[in-house]
């Protein structure tokens, strides 16, 4: 199978590089300044085991590539950029007849649960990934994976449920370069749990790496309605101690150079000046359920307007205190 990794960012990049190295067929793609960067220099992946440039084919969009039954699509772009990559990829010809979205496999390595239901209005197979990686991608052409002994760990299965052969035969690829994937016929069990840790990103993004009791309290007030909206609609999610035993010493974060962690993918976007971030589909998720379920979630709307306007405004990431972000949530409640 040849790999298209259709956003070519911390996770796009870190999947992709692994993959490479492990032998595989990878077709990095990507915009702007990371296409020029790819382009001319190369994908340069550091982890714990140093830094390789690797030299792989890229392109700007599916017009430049030509497509084949055996290649697989890998959705990496933030979620709020994933329309308009799912309507230009599913319309793409495959060779031997019918299109991508007609024939071939997308695996959707987001965070949040959105994007599979976009998916499934182009695709036939789709795929989701639940993306535990500890990556970092802040300047062109470089990412940055810390994780130790493992890159990630990325549970696999089939959208909505189910597995099949090839979700397998992926599993079997990835396993082979330091990503742990198990197949798993709930996958979005796993994607809604990572759902809940990731109402973190919009804190950590407007006010730095959360540290102190009082950054935390306001994560557990914005974890607490999340369960409460899972809960009313009837969502299943796993729980702490299966999570816990999945990762259990397959993966840890390894700073590389002794430095503190950096902020993850929400922090990332307001570091790069993207003008967009990801929280209408973590916070703003739990919104729209809890608007669905009669469920009050002032705090992760106070979390999702907030990060909105700090990408919008183009506002330095962790530039308002926690103090601040907490009174605007105090005053919403």
């Amino acid at each position: 199978m040849r790999y298209i990794i259709v956003g070519t960012g911390a996770v796009g990049g870190a999947i992709g590089g692994r993959l490479a190295e492990a032998g595989h067929d990878v077709v990095l793609v990507a915009r702007g300044a990371q296409y020029a960067a790819l382009r001319e220099d190369g994908l340069r992946l550091t982890t714990p085991e140093g830094t390789r440039t690797h030299h792989l084919p890229v392109v700007d969009g599916p017009a430049a590539t030509d497509l084949g039954p055996d290649d697989v699509l890998v959705l990496a772009v933030k979620t709020q950029d994933a329309t308009a990559a799912l309507d230009d990829w599913s319309a793409r010809p495959v060779a031997g007849g019918g299109t991508a979205g007609e024939r071939l496999p997308l695996i959707c390595a987001q965070n949040g649960v959105e994007s599979e239901r976009l998916a499934l209005r182009r695709f036939r197979r789709v795929y989701g990934c639940c993306v535990y990686l500890p990556a970092s991608f802040v300047q062109p052409g470089r990412v940055v994976a810390a994780g130790a002994p493992l890159t990630g760990i990325l549970h696999l299965g089939r959208y909505p449920s189910g597995t099949d052969d090839t979700v397998r035969a992926v599993a079997a690829d990835w396993e082979k370069a330091k990503l742990a994937a198990p197949v798993s016929p709930d996958v979005m069990r796993w994607k809604y749990a990572k759902l809940l840790s990731n109402l973190a990103n919009a804190i950590e993004a407007v006010t730095g790496v959360l540290s102190g009791p009082d950054a935390f309290t306001l994560l557990d007030r914005a974890r607490a309605e999340g369960r409460a909206v899972l809960a009313a609609a009837g969502i299943e999610v796993a729980g702490g101690a299966e999570q816990e035993a999945a990762r259990n010493g397959r993966i840890h974060f390894d700073p590389l150079d002794g430095s503190e962690r950096a902020g993850g993918s929400s922090w990332q976007s307001l570091s790069r000046g993207t003008g967009t971030i990801e929280a209408d589909y973590l916070n703003g998720e739990i919104v729209l359920l809890g608007r669905l379920h009669g469920v009050p979630t002032p705090v992760n709307d106070v979390l999702r307007r907030t990060a909105n306007a700090f990408a919008r405004e183009g506002r330095a990431a962790g530039s308002m205190t926690v103090a601040e972000l907490t009174e605007l949530a105090d005053a919403a409640s």
